[in-house]
């Protein structure tokens, strides 16, 4: 866009700027207010035409949007144009526009509801689960077996050299949970505190060290003790284990269930919305801004270097490997605000509270954060956001297509 400015108005708000300046300018050798409009020109000429073409131009450019009726994505890259003439002033502005978003297959988008089937056998199998992690370990005397735990020291060689983390001292090892490599816990299996055992395990050809992928490398281990786990009755001391001082075995499999029901809950909540906003997506391709894709990119990396842990940028990830993620988070957004503006949609009390509610839920002052969240300003301004795609994605969800299908809980939470 080329926007051209009168001569005449940068040099009026340039002599009115500079007689400003000669009111207050104090300057060696002159009284306050006195100081010749030469010596002020001269002194503040430069910096002020500065000032006021850099004002100017903000403006125009604003004004030459707005009057065009343009989105702009991002900020102008400005450069002047060298005019004709002494008599104007003339840049060149350039820049990305949003996308003119037209939304449409709304009511063609297919979410399939799963509707969680949970039984006796699903709870059943979450108390094994619970009796498990308050299992102690008891030393035998016998030949280990799948589900005993193993204590070992070992030294892996390969071509008579060590290799890298290949050497262990008192490595408790449970078999069948597959915390080493299978011929390493096959080999394992069937030894007694105090033997010595010499074994080779086969590498897979996709191991993280290259120089041991598909290599066989030979082991020796020294038994120390082997343990069968211990597990706690069912009954209500196991209920007392876990916090539950009231109702015993019984209330415990009521709290386990609802623990379940809002596992569930919450899964069938990200997936229903990933498959409304896919849907979305298949439905609405866009061409999305250049300059907000790499926006983007730089955020999710800065994302994966706080969740890293990494402090120097020069380790971060490349920024290109987010280059897809970025996209898909633009378009979603170009898609999802037009989708909320559509419909004008605003933010629902009654649903702002209970997200933050159940952000609260799980602390014990959990009333008093909610009150506290509820009359800051700064994080109301950062929930509301979130609670208005959820909302949107409910919309969505509810004028498509929506298929009910019955589901096994274990399948579906494994899946």
């Amino acid at each position: 866009m080329r926007v051209e400015l009168p001569a005449e108005r940068i040099e009026n708000e340039i002599e009115s700027r500079l007689k400003s300046v000669r009111r207050t300018a104090k300057l060696k050798g002159f009284r306050p207010g006195k100081v010749p409009a030469s010596v002020v020109k001269k002194r503040f000429g430069g910096q002020i035409r500065q000032e006021v073409l850099s004002d100017l131009m903000q403006k125009s450019y604003s004004d030459a949007v707005a009057q065009e009726n343009l989105n702009p994505a991002g900020s102008p890259k400005i450069e002047p144009d060298p005019g004709k003439d002494d008599k104007s002033f003339a840049y060149i502005a350039t820049f990305e526009v949003l996308p003119e978003v037209k939304l449409t297959g709304l009511d063609k988008i297919v979410v399939e509801q799963p509707d969680v089937q949970i039984d006796d056998a699903d709870c059943d199998d979450m108390l094994e689960n619970l009796r498990q992690q308050k299992a102690n370990w008891v030393e035998v005397d016998r030949a280990s077996a799948e589900g005993d735990r193993v204590t070992v020291d070992f030294d892996g060689t390969l071509k008579g050299e060590p290799i890298q983390d290949g050497k262990g001292n008192d490595v408790p090892v449970v078999l069948g949970q597959g915390q080493m490599l299978p011929d390493f816990e096959k080999a394992l299996t069937g030894v007694k505190a105090g033997d010595d055992k010499a074994f080779k395990v086969k590498f897979p050809k996709d191991y993280h060290a290259e120089e041991l992928a598909g290599k066989k490398v030979d082991f020796a281990a020294t038994v120390h003790k082997v343990e069968e786990q211990e597990l706690p009755p069912l009954d209500d001391d196991l209920a007392v284990l876990y916090g539950v001082k009231d109702g015993g075995l019984e209330q415990l499999r009521k709290d386990v269930v609802q623990n379940m029901e809002r596992e569930a809950t919450q899964k069938v909540r990200q997936d229903t919305k990933e498959q409304a906003l896919n849907g979305l997506l298949e439905a609405n391709p866009i061409d999305v801004p250049k300059s907000l894709t790499e926006q983007e990119m730089h955020t999710m990396q800065h994302e994966a270097m706080r969740q890293l842990g990494i402090e120097d940028h020069d380790k971060a990830p490349p920024k290109e490997d987010f280059a897809a993620g970025a996209e898909k988070r633009v378009r979603l957004g170009l898609l999802l605000s037009q989708y909320i503006k559509d419909h004008d949609l605003k933010v629902e009390p009654d649903r702002l509270r209970a997200h933050v509610e159940n952000m609260c839920g799980g602390y014990e002052n959990a009333p008093e954060m909610v009150a506290n969240y509820l009359a800051n300003p700064q994080i109301i301004a950062q929930i509301e956001p979130v609670v208005l795609e959820e909302q949107a994605v409910d919309l969505i969800i509810r004028n498509g297509v929506e298929k009910v299908k019955k589901v096994d809980f274990k399948e579906y939470m494994n899946r």
